[in-house]
């Protein structure tokens, strides 16, 4: 009769098990700690301190405390960063879903198409927002130069801190109360660009959705007399939701930690200082580290929480 092992060998053959998986995941490990967990643990630190060059005081929780009072800069850069994403997140997944729709029929140069619709986010985005920036001058810009071509108003676009509907309402000489002014023409101009570049990336993603869509589940909808729009309802919308909803978590994380092409062409000024623009200044304007630190760690609370509540809602409504 076979003897079974002993406990003791099995015991030893478990330990040595876990040592070797745990030699094989050091070098990972020591990466994730060294550029991950250590300047994560090290930024809070520096969000405790009233951090300058010279002499650091422990400040505690003072800097959270000052971000959150009322009237503090966060909340406004946090109202602009909210309202470029309200306005940046709807109409990119708007075009992108309708294109990617389209693209994906029987087009003619439908493959030359999404390569040109993809080329905008491949392209270095300070160098395109460098370039739409010149595009938005008042003085010397293409958009001003054919709307004077075509008899209309220029317009101030990236210098413009008033509302949209506050302008609109301004030409047609009609009151307007001061909650409705709208977001600033430059926050307007800045989701314009921003659409231009991400609407291929998040096309793309869509273009990919599609095609894991069985056919045979159109063609027995059509055998059943499902017209176009029965079909996206019924069949594309629902087994397109895994894709949805992936685009939209990134998109809308995306617009709340934006910075690079807002930077450029408008350095924050004329109703676009996002949360992003007003932690760049703290660190780098101001010497502020601390302050910086304890803005970044908020910013990332309500990026977590957007993200939560997308799972959340997510879970009731995504079709695996």
């Amino acid at each position: 009769m076979t003897r079974p092992p002993s406990r003791t060998w099995l015991n030893r053959r478990a330990v040595n098990e876990a040592l070797l998986a745990l030699l094989f995941l050091a070098p990972a490990l020591v990466l994730f700690l060294a550029f991950t967990f250590f300047p994560i643990g090290f930024g809070f630190v520096i969000s405790l301190h009233n951090w300058r060059v010279g002499p650091r005081e422990f400040v505690g929780l003072g800097n959270y405390a000052r971000a959150l009072a009322g009237g503090s800069e966060f909340w406004s850069s946090l109202v602009a960063t909210l309202t470029y994403s309200a306005l940046a997140v709807p109409i990119q997944l708007t075009l992108a879903l309708a294109l990617a729709y389209l693209l994906f029929q029987k087009v003619r140069g439908k493959a030359l198409f999404r390569v040109v619709m993809f080329l905008p986010w491949v392209t270095s985005t300070v160098a395109t927002a460098a370039v739409w920036a010149r595009l938005y001058s008042p003085d010397i810009g293409l958009i001003n130069g054919a709307l004077k071509a075509l008899g209309l108003q220029p317009m101030r676009w990236l210098l413009e801190d008033k509302g949209i509907f506050t302008l609109m309402a301004r030409d047609w000489g009609l009151p307007i109360p001061a909650w409705l002014t709208g977001p600033s023409l430059a926050m307007v101009s800045v989701v314009i660009y921003t659409t231009w570049v991400f609407v291929g990336y998040n096309m793309t993603l869509f273009l990919a959705g599609l095609g894991n869509i069985p056919p045979e589940m159109y063609e027995a909808a059509k055998i059943d007399g499902a017209n176009g729009w029965q079909l996206f309802r019924h069949i594309t919308w629902p087994l397109l939701s895994p894709t949805t909803f992936f685009v939209v978590l990134i998109t809308i994380i995306g617009t709340l930690k934006a910075f690079n092409h807002i930077w450029v062409m408008t350095q924050g000024e004329n109703g676009t200082q996002t949360a992003s623009i007003l932690i760049y200044r703290q660190f780098y304007e101001f010497q502020r580290a601390g302050y910086a630190s304890a803005l970044a760690f908020l910013l990332s609370g309500v990026i977590l929480l957007a993200t939560l509540i997308q799972n959340r809602i997510a879970a009731q409504r995504v079709h695996y």
